[in-house]
């Protein structure tokens, strides 16, 4: 058995720090929770001092496949299988090495994450847990036609689905709409019909598997919630001009439970924002806030991989970003752990510190309550029940 103890604790969900834990872990799982520095007889001590003790960090949006460089496109279509695999597990590994202890993987090629997803799970050190989709569900010349998941019409996006479901993947990813990354493809304008969208839900939760709708623009959370997909991805309610948070569809959101997968924060130090996406910042904090309000439920991915400053390993500024649209620390630590779990179909095993949960725990320097951007400072990683930092 393991003992960690630490200055501080939160547990994933609270209202605020637990002074003094002791998490006792066994198995990979959590034994216990203990307040006070209560004795522990038998166990491996690990003190980590002033350290602040968080649930294991779930970034709900990544792309591993993704180096994060200058030219993604280029650099992936021209990698062999061999090689982009070892570019995931580099990826894995920095995620890992910054809290991160579980990704959903939303778009890679040839279905190269699953086989990153065994090989952590027989080996924590290696990297995160991995939720992975595959090949994102796209049109022809579609937002990231490139990675090879092209299907088009009922008869063609239910085998597709069905697909998904027998190579082992964990959730279906759909590009509802296109998407900057892409040349050609236009974020603002919808890629699938509704019987299309219908169908894939249907197939999907017909095989257990939860969807994901990519859709930045207003048009395509519309069509993703009229037609039950369980989380929209990035879900900023963009047009073409500015920012519509339409209440009636935020409202339709609260309903059925949908969850919004924010895709905030980047590296310091980049160049600033384009002039069309500075100018909608305003409009995007109110609009969030009115999330909040609402009650959508919302967690925290980073899509990391897509631009240098989306490096693997900057998912904590995600947490300091959301402070910066309106979020108060604890809201911003809750996304990234507690309710990330859930976006991921995971909430009752991780994104707490609770008895019977994974013992995923990231310890970092400060008090994240009282300033979120403690998190930036990871001290120590332990995934599995296994320290790996």
């Amino acid at each position: 058995m393991l003992a960690v103890r630490a200055r501080a604790l939160f547990d994933g969900v609270g209202p605020g720090l637990v002074d003094r834990p002791t998490v006792l872990i066994e198995n990979g799982r959590i034994a216990a929770v203990r307040p006070g520095g209560v004795p522990v007889v038998g166990a491996e001590i690990l003190d980590l001092g002033a350290a602040t003790l968080l649930p294991g960090f779930i970034d709900t949006h990544t792309h591993l496949a993704f180096d994060a460089s200058d030219d993604v496109i280029g650099r992936l279509t021209a990698a062999d299988d061999a090689t982009l695999l070892d570019r995931i597990r580099a990826a894995a590994r920095a995620s890992l090495a910054a809290g991160v202890t579980t990704v959903r993987d939303l778009g890679d090629r040839a279905y190269l994450t699953l086989r990153l997803r065994a090989e952590t799970a027989r080996d924590p050190a290696a990297g995160p847990h991995v939720i992975a989709s595959g090949p994102p569900l796209t049109t022809t010349r579609g937002h990231c036609w490139f990675l090879g998941g092209r299907a088009e019409g009922v008869d063609g996006v239910r085998p597709a689905v069905r697909e998904r479901a027998e190579r082992g993947a964990d959730v279906v990813k759909v590009m509802v709409t296109g998407g900057d990354l892409t040349p050609g493809s236009d974020p603002y304008s919808v890629q699938y019909g509704r019987d299309e969208l219908r169908a894939i839900v249907d197939e999907a939760h017909r095989h257990g598997l939860p969807t994901a709708a990519h859709a930045h623009a207003v048009t395509g959370i519309r069509e993703a919630v009229a037609t039950g997909f369980d989380t929209v991805e990035h879900c900023f309610f963009l047009t073409e001009d500015g920012v519509d948070f339409d209440r009636r569809v935020i409202e339709e959101m609260t309903r059925r439970g949908v969850i919004a997968s924010l895709t905030l924060g980047a590296l310091p130090g980049g160049p600033p924002p384009p002039a069309h996406i500075a100018r909608r910042i305003p409009s995007l904090v109110t609009g969030l806030a009115t999330l909040r309000e609402a009650g959508v439920t919302m967690a925290l991915g980073s899509d990391s991989g897509i631009f240098p400053v989306k490096a693997h390993g900057s998912y904590p500024y995600g947490m300091t970003a959301m402070t910066d649209f309106g979020f108060t620390p604890l809201q911003a630590l809750r996304t990234a752990t507690s309710t990330a779990a859930l976006a991921c179909g995971l909430g009752g095993r991780k994104g707490r510190i609770a008895a019977g949960y994974d013992a995923d725990l990231v310890a970092v320097g400060g008090d994240p309550v009282a300033d979120v951007a403690a998190v930036l400072d990871v001290v120590a990683v332990i995934r599995g029940g296994v320290r790996v930092k």
